[in-house]
């Protein structure tokens, strides 16, 4: 599409000799006053605004006031034949990228307006940019309508708006940094950075000069200064991830910041005052940790200012039908592949699962199935024998005709079920499984008649999933 320019000068010589000489280049109108301006503006978009200062009536400042409060905001230069530095300063603090002095150099002209071009276009990428992150990590970019992540969510929103420290607690592949990424992008630090650090990679030393920088000189190999985190931070948000890993002596320079909101770079002895908001995160319980002695209990109370706890996914099987359909539908689209849906059967044994690793886990079994399986549809008879609560023994197989190795936990038991209902349940249901419905096969996998089979099944009506 052709860049569209409006040339804005009383001057009628002027504003019609610059129309023809950018005409092969541009789209270009005119207008001889400022109200004139103001109606193309009105009926039309345009990239660049080219404007002189001084018309009768309204000034071009007036006009630059108007391009700039328009919905899709053009780029703006200004002409004028009277420059000074007073003008240029009050042009460009109305917004204006730059300015030319009568006569208009031709070829500086036309290097300003490409520039001011790259500039809007830079401005749309960054918009978009930012859009694309408020929805990427809004509340309506978090999946799941239970009661425990709607608290959760409740929470963040009362939190988002504050200034306050957030600790977030939770198992490892519940969601930390999203949710500490929500806090930020809700907030009014959300054109900031945010920046991420997860602690556990790191070690002490390296740990201690990624967060706070260092000076010249200040260990070997310390050719140059070098800015840390906390400093790239700067108006924005620092996620600390794994919070309870960071040594005692880097504890002691997070506790610091947390009190005089100033740091100290590596080698450095000179207070450095920071605006960041601090948002940590651990997978450990901080208060054992404390009495332990492995955690300063004075740290503790400052990251401990607002605690956000994230409920494991086992504690929100509601929420799991929506999560795979989610990343189901992200996967096959990432991908490149049909769309790969799940059968009520499988839905139902998923739910049922414990997901020890949380959402990352779930996220890994989307994507291992679109990959794999590359559309269609996905039954219970296709899922790996662990979602269906086998564990496999100590050389990895996996046998129908003698008891698994282990056996799902009775809900609030401390260990495994020992009862014998829930063995046989357990070995019938996966033998129907394997045998894809088929009771004479199924019957035959676990050595018994199909009358015994039949009989099993009319007792336990909910484990029939068979052709009959």
């Amino acid at each position: 599409m052709v860049p569209s320019v409006l040339i804005v000068d009383d001057e009628k010589h002027t504003r019609e000799g610059l129309q023809q000489v950018l005409a092969d280049t541009y789209d270009v109108s005119i207008a001889a006053s400022a109200d004139e301006a103001f109606n193309l503006l009105d009926a039309q978009p345009f990239d660049v605004v080219l404007t002189d200062l001084r018309m009768p009536g309204k000034s071009g400042l007036k006009v630059i006031d108007k391009a700039l409060a328009l919905p899709q905001r053009p780029a703006v230069l200004m002409m004028t034949a009277y420059g000074n530095i007073d003008t240029a300063v009050e042009a460009m603090k109305r917004g204006a990228v730059d300015f030319l002095t009568k006569p208009v150099n031709i070829e500086r002209l036309e290097v300003l307006i490409q520039r001011a071009l790259k500039t809007k276009t830079l401005e749309i990428e960054v918009q978009q940019l930012h859009e694309r992150l408020d929805e990427k990590f809004s509340f309506s970019g978090i999946v799941g309508q239970s009661a425990n992540l709607l608290n959760v969510l409740d929470r963040v929103k009362l939190v988002a708006p504050s200034r306050a420290t957030v600790l977030i607690d939770g198992e490892s592949g519940t969601g930390k940094e999203l949710i500490a990424q929500a806090i930020h992008q809700a907030s009014p630090r959300a054109r900031a950075p945010f920046i991420a650090v997860h602690c556990a990679a790191l070690s002490e030393n390296l740990l201690e000069s990624e967060l706070f920088g260092h000076e010249r000189g200040a260990f070997t190999g310390a050719t140059e200064r070098r800015i840390g985190r906390f400093e790239a931070a700067v108006g924005g948000t620092l996620f600390l991830d794994e919070i309870g890993e960071i040594s005692l002596s880097t504890q002691v320079k997070l506790l610091r910041f947390l009190e005089t909101k100033a740091i100290e770079r590596v080698g450095g002895s000179k207070p450095i005052d920071l605006d960041v908001r601090l948002v940590a995160a651990t997978n450990r319980q901080l208060e054992v940790m404390v009495r332990e002695g492995k955690f300063r209990e004075d740290l503790f109370f400052r990251l401990n200012v607002v605690r956000i706890e994230l409920p494991p996914l086992r504690a929100r099987p509601d929420d799991i039908p929506a999560l795979l359909a989610h990343y189901l539908k992200v996967f096959s689209a990432e991908n490149g592949h049909p769309p790969l849906t799940l059968e009520p059967g499988a839905i139902a044994t998923l739910k049922a699962y414990a997901w020890p690793g949380n959402i990352r886990e779930l996220r890994n079994f989307c994507e291992n199935a679109v990959v794999l399986r590359r559309g269609g549809k996905l039954t219970e008879y296709d899922l790996d024998p662990k979602f269906r609560g086998l564990v496999a023994s100590s050389d990895g197989a996996r046998a129908l005709g003698s008891a698994p190795t282990s056996v799902p936990a009775a809900s609030g038991s401390a260990g495994p079920s020992l009862s014998v209902e829930v063995n046989e349940k357990l070995l019938l249901r996966e033998a129907l499984i394997k045998a894809r419905g088929n009771r004479t096969k199924a019957a035959a996998l676990m050595g018994v008649s199909r009358r015994t089979l039949h009989r099993k099944l009319t007792q336990w009506p909910e484990l029939d999933v068979t052709d009959k």
